[in-house]
């Protein structure tokens, strides 16, 4: 039997592999993508209904233009389709916290979004204490020396939504779409790719991989030294009532002490669920796609809530009304990997995201095709390359 060729094969349809398949076959590249479940879905690292997005994105400078075009290209997918992706409810970042919070390898995260932000022009405020008070009730436990960042361009996107989007959109454009197939190896032959996976083979020019969590067990070395996947909890927190939550509310990111333990995250309230999802990050406790333990426990939502939520957020209560896990697979200094495979040629590797991705993940997927297509793209991605590693850690 005679393998399917393709230019293209997108290995993972979550948040990067849905935004280049979808790229690639708008420019008229023969692309298929591959995924080992039904996308959008909840098994790996792109759900939970909201995801944070902003301009100023306080991980530094080589993000900043990858996060504005993925705003241009989900409103331009939105007026195509019909659908809303992107809503624009403002971010507010803080810190309230005598000691600067360290954050994805940056010392004071919230110094260096304000920095960023002048750099570039980004629209924004710095708010004292008192200001965040007043306008955002919720955080009035802040403590007098607090500091805020407000953007008013940012706020959240629907992470499902936007990957079923690309998808439909990739479908309409031409891709073909494999789903429920675990992909297990790839080889170089004959100066092309092949992907093999249960139940057959295909041949590609090129194969991207964005596979997240699965991505160390399939690449091999030295992605298998280089990647560690963490178990991150989602929670939806009920608001008292009356809620003290102005309409609108910004989404926010919260720091209240020096470590990467001292911080949290948050949406504002959707319509009609009466509470508030909240997260934080841990980095700390490794593990596998096969251990991963997909429920939260009752004495993990108390924690949560004692931790990052009593006496930092008001108007929400203690009981957790939905939970969710997701995944985050992270590099040593939390930036991105986009990169040629070292040992398997005609193979580019999209991991890991390190728990940031989701917000720049159609200027990523754009980036990718512009490479393909034209040779290079717009947009520098060498910031993200493999060799920033030294030789003993790949």
């Amino acid at each position: 039997m005679v393998a399917a060729r393709y230019e293209v094969a997108v290995v993972g349809l979550g948040a990067m592999g849905a935004a280049t398949l979808y790229q690639l076959a708008k420019r008229g590249v023969t692309a298929v993508g591959i995924d080992r479940l039904a996308p959008p879905h909840d098994q790996g690292s792109s759900h939970g209904d909201t995801r944070i997005t902003r301009r100023a994105v306080g991980e530094g400078d080589a993000y900043i233009p990858l996060v504005a075009n993925s705003h241009r290209i989900w409103r331009e997918i939105e007026g195509e389709l019909g659908v809303s992706l992107f809503e624009q409810c403002g971010l507010l970042v803080m810190t309230s916290s005598e000691t600067p919070t360290s954050h994805h390898g940056m010392a004071d995260f919230t110094q260096n979004t304000i920095r960023l932000a002048k750099r570039y022009g980004i629209e924004h405020e710095v708010l004292d204490a008192k200001q965040i008070r007043h306008r955002f009730p919720q955080f009035s436990p802040v403590i007098d020396s607090a500091i805020g960042y407000f953007e008013p361009g940012g706020g959240y996107v629907r992470p499902e939504r936007c990957i079923d989007a690309q998808l439909t959109l990739a479908k309409r454009y031409g891709a073909e779409i494999i789903t429920n197939r675990t992909v297990t190896g790839l080889r170089s032959v004959n100066g092309a790719a092949v992907v093999s996976m249960d139940g057959g083979e295909i041949v590609a020019d090129k194969v991207i991989v964005c596979a997240g969590m699965w991505s160390a067990e399939l690449l091999g070395a030295p992605f298998d030294r280089l990647l560690k996947v963490c178990r991150q909890n989602l929670y939806w927190f009920k608001l008292a009532e009356p809620s003290i939550f102005p309409d609108p509310s910004p989404a926010f990111i919260l720091s209240h002490g020096p470590t990467d333990q001292d911080i949290c995250y948050g949406f504002p309230p959707l319509a009609g669920e009466g509470s508030m999802k909240i997260a934080t990050e841990q980095f700390r406790v490794p593990t596998t796609p096969e251990e991963l333990w997909r429920h939260v426990e009752p004495h993990e939502c108390r924690t949560m809530f004692d931790t990052q939520v009593a006496g930092k957020i008001s108007g929400v209560l203690p009981e957790a009304v939905k939970t969710s896990v997701c995944t985050y697979t992270l590099t040593p200094d939390f930036g991105f990997i986009i990169d040629r495979h070292p040992m398997i040629d005609n193979v580019v590797v999209v991991s890991a995201c390190s728990g940031h991705g989701f917000k720049h993940s159609a200027g990523i997927g754009e980036a990718l095709a512009q490479q393909h297509v034209d040779g290079t793209s717009q947009t520098d991605l060498s910031a993200f390359s493999l060799s920033r590693f030294s030789a003993e850690s790949r």
